[in-house]
């Protein structure tokens, strides 16, 4: 019996450094095409001025998001996790290109018609995310809790390398005719390229690894359907090993019902994270925070330390005494983000731009700690499929947060001329 434990233990931490590198660039892939267009809202707003391209985009993305990713939640227990993962980066690699493409075709000129395309390929943004996003945090909620914090730190290094690569296209090309839309251009272009790296990593490195084929066989004994295609492709049949029918225990999983109701509060932590970031962040910043001393560069630096201060947050919960695990600790946490409101507000209209940086900076710091310690408590102690379902469920709840708080953010032009 030790021996088999030692056995099921060495083939448990094997590829497991590799797993970590491979969710990474996965997180990235989930979200760098979608924070290239956001970061280049100096180039949407200038080429279309009259239509809020910051925060309609992001409108148009998110109920394509949400309600795509309400659809596969439900029927998520007979999805084949394969197929929704390649789809969702092979439709983030062609959006991108079409980005490209578009502009290209367009000449770079403004306009109704332009803009409606843009519009469009925002909206298969979404639907990609969906795709990817949900089943790539239900797949590893099945295998284990430190990959969605690699994953979800991927999610936050796609801002970072896309603020890092706006600051610089713009100090490089600032000069230059057509600045902007050159910079814009490499972006998506550099976004292509790392969408189509994720379509191959997922394909055929991530199901590969020892570790993984573990877990998921793991999974699969335990009732789980989804992970079948992935086994498959990883040369293993599970014809021959125990599975659900055969062990009446593992047919004892719950319904989607009650894992909601077990984890409510889990579920309701990402909704208030998000709906309180995103009335904020990226259109409040970009819009709506008055004139300084650094000009043109005043938004994009504060998306960046937005986006830094998220990254250095999904690693924050690695400290164990910052780590908050207690339930009831987070909510609270959570609920006094709301600080942040009348904080931004004020600082707007009356203090410096220092201290925007500081509110923008901690704003990213608490989303991206927060988050971690969210997703990474909440599959503790279930079965595999039933973690797999869980992931989809929390998911769908932050981005139920996400889609919110863009509606929320309209409310910042009270006043405005709208």
């Amino acid at each position: 019996m030790s021996s088999q434990f030692e056995r099921e233990e060495a083939i448990n931490k094997k590829g497991w450094y590799a797993a970590i590198v491979v969710c990474w660039f996965l997180g990235n892939g989930s979200l760098i095409s979608w924070n290239s267009m956001l970061t280049i809202v100096d180039y949407y707003t200038e080429k279309f001025p009259s239509y809020h391209p910051t925060r309609v985009l992001t409108l148009v993305y998110q109920p394509f998001a949400f309600i795509t990713l309400a659809v596969l939640t439900y029927h998520e227990a007979k999805l084949n996790t394969r197929i929704r993962n390649i789809c969702g980066y092979t439709l983030f690699f062609i959006s991108s290109a079409l980005v490209i493409v578009l502009d290209l075709a367009t000449s770079g000129k403004g306009g109704v018609g332009p803009f409606l395309g843009i519009c469009l390929i925002s909206a298969s943004f979404g639907i990609a995310d969906a795709l990817a996003q949900g089943g790539m945090v239900g797949d590893l909620a099945l295998i284990r809790t430190e990959f969605i914090q690699s994953f979800l730190a991927g999610l936050a290094a796609s801002g970072v390398l896309t603020s890092a690569l706006r600051l610089i296209t713009k100090a490089a090309f600032e000069h230059t005719d057509d600045g902007l839309r050159k910079g814009a251009m490499m972006f998506f272009a550099i976004a292509s390229f790392l969408e189509l790296l994720c379509v191959l990593l997922y394909a055929y490195v991530f199901p590969k690894l020892p570790i993984v084929k573990y877990y998921r066989s793991k999974a699969a004994s335990e009732g789980s359907k989804t992970v079948s295609a992935d086994l498959a492709a990883a040369g293993i049949q599970m014809e021959n090993k125990p599975t659900a029918e055969e062990d009446p225990k593992n047919l004892e999983l719950l319904t989607m019902k009650q894992l909601l109701m077990q984890n409510l509060d889990y579920a309701l932590d990402l909704f208030l994270i998000y709906v309180l970031t995103l009335s904020i962040f990226p259109g409040f910043l970009s819009e709506d925070t008055g004139t300084h001393s650094l000009g043109s560069w005043y938004a994009l630096v504060l998306i960046a330390m937005y986006n830094v201060l998220d990254l250095i947050g999904r690693y924050t919960p690695m400290i164990k005494w910052v780590h908050i695990e207690s339930r009831r600790g987070l909510m609270i946490a959570i609920i006094s983000r709301f600080l942040f409101v009348p904080a931004f507000y004020f600082t707007a209209n009356y203090g410096g731009q220092g201290w925007m940086i500081f509110l923008t900076s901690l704003l990213g710091l608490t989303n991206g700690h927060l988050t971690v310690c969210v997703l990474t408590a909440a599959p503790r102690g279930y079965k595999g499929p039933e973690a797999n379902a869980l992931g989809n469920l929390l998911v769908l709840f932050l981005l139920g947060g996400i889609f919110s708080g863009v509606a929320l953010d309209w409310l910042w032009l009270i006043g405005k001329g709208w």
